[in-house]
């Protein structure tokens, strides 16, 4: 069995948004990903911090997390709770073959104006969105959960920055008004996901839908080593993406000094090598943005991938 060695963290970010060390990041953290047998449990932690794994910023909800079991069928959590600087819950590993853990979710959010005034479409629950491995920022500086139709427009309006009015909001693009005019809206999607192998790797959790921004590796995400080199390969649509910057980050990092970043980029098949110094946790999160949305009021698409991979020593 991998177990996870607290402290020898890392990250891998795939992302056009600078990795400061500032930016918040949102994370999946299980306890193994690995497991020898079919009676085992895997705890995981989730939250969204300034450094990798180490909650200190705000906890992710749970509500959304799905569980895909190794034959495709659906799973479920257990044991769910939240405090105040992160969530957690079990998963119950009773199923040889690769399981599938984590979130994915699309929205469509924007502006309009109506009566000189311009509103929001959709909005996020939570932190701030747009920091690296969190849904994309929608246009107005939200993104993600729906927003009650008629709530608080957050920062904006005459009383603060962005130039919404207050209290000006519908929950989705259903709710806009006939008269509003000058609408512009964004696509988004994102996924947030770990995998954990009992016995034997399998692979169907991992094929991809061939919808937006994917995760298709060519190297088992639980076969992974220190000091060898894995090659994943990631797609948009089905496609390959190319020129998809990648940045790999070594978590834990209170503990020494910088972030220890690498930088990489696909290939024009979509595919990245990553070579890892040491042994640990890492986060690798992708974004990419084009004009392919599927809802044709949408002028543009955001996508943003990330999972969590466990790399133990030789």
């Amino acid at each position: 069995m991998k177990a996870y060695a607290t402290g020898l963290l890392a990250a891998a970010a795939l992302i056009a948004i600078p990795t400061t060390a500032s930016a918040h990041r949102q994370w999946l953290l299980p306890s193994a990903t690995t497991l020898a047998g079919t009676d085992g449990w895997v705890t995981v932690d989730a939250a969204v911090s300034n450094d990798l794994f180490d909650p200190d910023h705000f906890p992710m909800q749970t509500d959304q997390i799905q569980v895909t079991q190794p034959d495709g069928s659906k799973g479920q959590i257990q044991n769910a709770a939240t405090g105040r600087y992160r969530s957690m819950f079990d998963v119950q590993i009773d199923k040889a073959g690769t399981w599938k853990i984590g979130t994915a979710s699309s929205n469509l959010g924007g502006t309009f104006t109506l009566n000189g005034e311009t509103w929001r479409v959709g909005g996020r629950r939570g932190p701030p969105a747009g920091a690296p491995g969190m849904a994309p920022r929608a246009p107005g500086g939200e993104a993600g959960g729906p927003r009650p139709a008629g709530g608080p427009a957050g920062p904006g309006g005459p009383a603060g920055p962005g130039g919404f009015a207050a209290g000006k909001s519908v929950a989705s693009v259903a709710e806009i008004p006939a008269g509003a005019t000058d609408i512009k809206l964004t696509e988004s999607s994102s996924r947030n996901e770990f995998f954990v192998t009992a016995g034997e790797p399998t692979t169907t959790v991992l094929k991809p839908t061939g919808k937006g921004l994917e995760f298709d590796p060519v190297t088992h995400p639980d076969d992974l080593v220190a000091n060898e080199p894995a090659r994943f390969r990631f797609v948009i649509d089905g496609k390959p993406a190319a020129g998809l910057t990648v940045t790999v980050v070594p978590g834990g990092k209170r503990f020494r000094d910088g972030e220890h970043a690498q930088t990489l980029t696909t290939g024009t098949n979509g595919t990245v090598e990553v070579k890892w110094p040491f042994a640990g946790v890492y986060w690798l999160n992708a974004t990419a943005t084009d004009n392919h949305a599927a809802d044709p009021r949408a002028t543009e698409r955001r996508m943003s991938y990330t999972t969590t991979l466990e790399v133990p020593a030789p």
